[in-house]
Parts: C-alpha cells; structure tokens; sequence
C-alpha cells in the first residue's frame, strides 16, 4: 500500500496545489502574474463581452495542456526526483521497523519492545515532516507556473471570446457540486483551441515524449489512491 503512496507522490502534490489554484491566482494583462489569496480570478470583466453563447473552459487543463506548462511541469517533476527517492527510502525504513515490530513483538522483552516503537514513533514523524515540507514546496512553485502561464493566458481567452460571439466562459476545471457549473457539453467547450492558440503564439515546442506512453495534452490530476502510512499498534 505504501509503495503505491510513494508512486503517487507527485501526483497528490499537484492535486493539492492546484485544488487552490482557481482561488488565488490573479492574473494581470502582462508577462506575469503573481498568484493572490483573493475571491477566484477571471481573465477580465463581462462587460467587453458583446456576444450571447456560453462557452467553457478548464483552466486548470489549459494552462497545465500547453506545451510550455508541460514542459515547465516535467522540468518542476524532474527537479523534485531527489525529494522523492529521499522520502522512498525514509518509508523503507519506516516500513521495515513495523514489520520488525510485526513480527518480533511478542517475543521481545519489554524494553526492546519500547525501544522500538519509540524507534516507529520518530521515524514516522520525520517521514511526515519530509512529506509536509516536499508538499508544500512544490505546491508553492507549481502556483507559480500555473500563475505566470494563466497571466499571459488570459488575455488570449478573451480575444478568443470576443472574436467567436461568446458573452459568457465558464471555468470547469472542477465537477460539481465543488465547481459551479453542472454539466456542459463537448460543443461548448473552448480549452483545446486556446491551448492551440497559446502554443501558436508561445512558439515552445511540444516536450519529447517520456517514458512508454504519451500524456495527453491537457492533463486532469488525479486523487492519490492510499494514504501516509500510520505507525502501527501492537496488541496488548
């Protein structure tokens, strides 16, 4: 169950960060844009939309599908290795002393036993501590390229808005009932041409495709499948 924890680690990271995300990033009309802790942004007021359709969009899928936010997340994901296996072998370790624990318990007097619970206990705390700080840290720079890409983003969504009739875009990046809108359909949504739009005006390459398959353009994070593991508690 751990060693699937531990293979998802990065996965959950960015399921973190971006779940905060759509709350406080800011987008500016420059270059860049710094994220803010303020009610969800918008790429600009309705009022220079003239038009009656109703279009959406899953920011997060836009910002994260371009090449330029694939090649920078790969770059964030690679430079996060050395974190990782750290915290692989932190969990090794912990792993190894509750088997020992497992299976040596009942035989091992009672200072043995106390010694190596309390060997359990500071382990698990400096595994949790290491996970803590490794979220936090990439979370931080991840907001920052969700919110330096959706800056130079969002003046191109409304172009694309303005010059397609749209009066409304709406933001799905995540289902209801924790995002406002109930369901939209496949004709309405807008992501892939201001995906295309941004990589043409970028001029980034697509990153080279790693490993045996090939991730699809405008990921969706998903949940981690187990939890941290807990120290476990011998019987009485």
């Amino acid at each position: 169950m751990t060693s699937k924890f531990l293979r998802f680690f990065l996965t959950a990271v960015v399921l973190f960060a971006i779940s905060a995300l759509a709350q406080t990033a800011t987008p500016a009309s420059g270059s860049t844009a710094a994220p803010a802790a303020s009610a969800p942004a918008a790429p600009t007021t309705t009022a220079s939309l003239t038009g009656t359709k109703v279009g959406a969009i899953n920011i997060e899928g836009a910002v994260f599908g371009t090449n330029e936010g694939r090649r920078d997340m790969e770059a964030l994901q690679k430079k996060f290795e050395p974190k990782n296996s750290e915290l692989k072998g932190l969990n090794e370790e912990l792993e190894a002393l509750k088997k020992q624990l497992n299976t040596q318990g009942p035989s091992l007097n009672p200072d043995a036993e106390a010694n190596l619970k309390k060997q359990i206990e500071g382990k698990q705390k400096t595994f949790d501590r290491a996970m803590q700080d490794a979220q936090e840290d990439f979370g931080s720079q991840q907001q920052d390229v969700f919110g330096r890409i959706l800056g130079k983003m969002a003046p191109m969504i409304v172009k694309y808005a303005q010059d397609n009739g749209y009066g409304m875009i709406v933001d799905t990046s995540k289902p209801w009932p924790q995002g406002p809108v109930l369901i939209a359909g496949a004709g309405v949504d807008i992501t892939q041409a201001v995906v295309d739009a941004y990589n043409a005006q970028s001029a980034v390459p697509a990153p080279a495709p790693t490993g045996t398959a090939a991730k699809p353009a405008a990921p969706k994070p998903a949940a981690p499948k187990t939890t941290a593991p807990q120290t476990t508690q011998p019987k009485q």
